[in-house]
């Protein structure tokens, strides 16, 4: 989906945070000997756009009207917006640990003992990998499926919790009889 934002960008204030320079990036790498350079994929599209800014982004297409909920690409700020999320969420490692322009991201270290501790505090958290709560509310409040398409659909959503749920497979077994073909059944409380 390409939408053009030229209108909402001329009338929309500009955001000062500061970007880096870019010499100042490079120059911050000196004297390290490990680095892993990262592209933050889709980043702009995690952060979520504040509700009362999302029908600011309204575009129409053959199936509808429809807005963004998450940052699209197009808007006059969002690197400055990104930029901010990420000095935030990063604060304690940045330029020690890490330099980021953007969705761009260098970690750096002197030994590869240091490196591996530098990416697992960056990737995990203390608890480890965590499952996003707000996903898993997600998937509890959806109806019960009622056709072979939606519940398949339902079990495709579970693939993202299938590694937080110890033998979700076996757990599912009420859910894939439904999928038989010469099974009728019904969506009760055992699915």
């Amino acid at each position: 989906m390409c939408v053009d934002y030229r209108d909402l960008n001329k009338v929309s204030s500009k955001d000062n945070f500061p970007l880096p320079y870019i010499d100042t990036l490079v120059d911050n790498t000196a004297g390290y000997s490990l680095f892993s350079f990262m592209d933050d994929f889709s980043g702009y599209n995690q952060i979520k756009m504040h509700p009362e800014d999302m029908e600011k982004t309204t575009f129409i297409t053959i199936w509808g009207t429809f807005c963004y909920k998450v940052m699209p690409i197009g808007l006059k700020n969002i690197g400055a917006t990104y930029q901010r999320a990420i000095v935030t969420l990063f604060h304690d490692m940045m330029y020690k640990e890490i330099d980021v322009y953007i969705d761009d991201m260098i970690a750096k270290s002197l030994i590869e003992k240091e490196h591996v501790q530098v990416l697992r505090k960056l990737f995990l958290s203390e608890k480890g990998i965590e499952i996003n709560l707000d996903k898993v509310m997600a998937i509890q409040e959806l109806p019960p499926p009622c056709t072979q398409k939606e519940i398949q659909g339902s079990l495709g959503r579970l693939n993202y919790i299938v590694r937080f749920i110890s033998q979700l497979t076996k757990k599912c077994d009420p859910i894939f009889r439904l999928l038989k073909k010469h099974n009728p059944g019904v969506w009760d409380e055992e699915c």
